[in-house]
């Protein structure tokens, strides 16, 4: 019963660090993103 309880810790603990890896890539695109238009913007300004 304990053996279950750890894996089962042990998956959720996996999705959380998936969860929180792909939130920052995601981020991270979405500050790539508003700086690449910024700049597209100034230099066509």
């Amino acid at each position: 019963m304990t053996k279950n309880k750890v894996e089962t810790s042990k998956k959720v603990d996996i999705q959380k660090i998936f969860v929180r890896i792909m939130a920052c890539i995601l981020a991270l695109l979405m500050v790539l993103g508003i700086g690449g238009t910024l700049l597209f913007y100034l230099i066509a300004m």
